[in-house]
């Protein structure tokens, strides 16, 4: 069994709601606990909404399953120039995330393109925009958990400021990534370049979607530039 066909299996075993050992996981699957756990921990890496622990069991807390797919071969390019752009501009688990979703749709491409490199893309420019997307885990997981954070600011005017922020959205500008938030110090929203952030922290604290504060609330009202700040 592949290893993209094994974390398919890994995904079935515990979408039932129900904690999975390990052992009982590597059994069905006539594979090593140590192999089992170094699935488990791609998995979470590559952003599927696993928890648990050795010794305790594994469960999936929030499955996302597509219904079976028929794609035409224009939609399996445009897929997988995206997640080579992906592989090139994200950060480390989002490269992973990508990578292992190209080795999926490999596995049931037609033969002449089981290889990422033979669809006919490639990609060098891109290289420069990984630097300062150290924080981008964080953010992500900010985002999703509605998580209010904590940064440090360093702008092109040369300033640095503290900042305790609500982020909403992460937008990619071909050169640069910013953060779109609702800055509580400046009770308004900000876009903040992510390579100037030079240090970010959780709060501990989580916000509720509130009018005049939401994504949707700035990009009604804010036209976004990738050069603020």
């Amino acid at each position: 069994m592949r290893r993209s066909e094994r974390l398919t299996e890994i995904v079935e075993i515990i979408k039932d709601g129900r904690l999975h050992l390990a052992r009982d996981i590597a059994e069905k699957l006539e594979v090593s606990e140590r192999s089992v756990y170094r699935d488990i921990a791609t998995l979470i890496a590559s952003g599927v909404p696993v928890e648990g622990e050795r010794g305790v069991g594994y469960l999936l807390r929030e499955p996302v399953f597509l219904p079976p797919l028929a794609l035409s071969m224009t939609e399996l390019e445009a897929l997988s120039l995206g997640m080579s752009i992906v592989q090139e501009v994200a950060d480390e688990e989002l490269r992973l995330g990508a990578k292992t979703l190209h080795e999926k749709i490999a596995s049931h491409a037609p033969n002449r393109r089981k290889s990422p490199d033979s669809w006919g893309f490639g990609l060098y420019e891109f290289k420069r925009v990984r630097d300062g997307l150290k924080f981008m885990p964080i953010l992500r997981r900010a985002i999703r958990e509605h998580e209010v954070l904590h940064i440090t600011y360093h702008s092109l005017s040369d300033e640095r400021s503290e900042r305790t922020i609500r982020p909403l959205q992460t937008d990619y500008w071909g050169r640069v990534w910013t953060l779109s938030t609702w800055c509580e110090a400046r009770e308004g929203f900000r876009a903040f370049r992510i390579d100037r952030i030079l240090n970010c922290k959780p709060t501990g604290r989580t916000f509720e979607d509130e009018p005049g504060k939401t994504i949707e609330d700035y990009l009604k009202h804010v036209q976004p530039t990738a050069d603020t700040h």
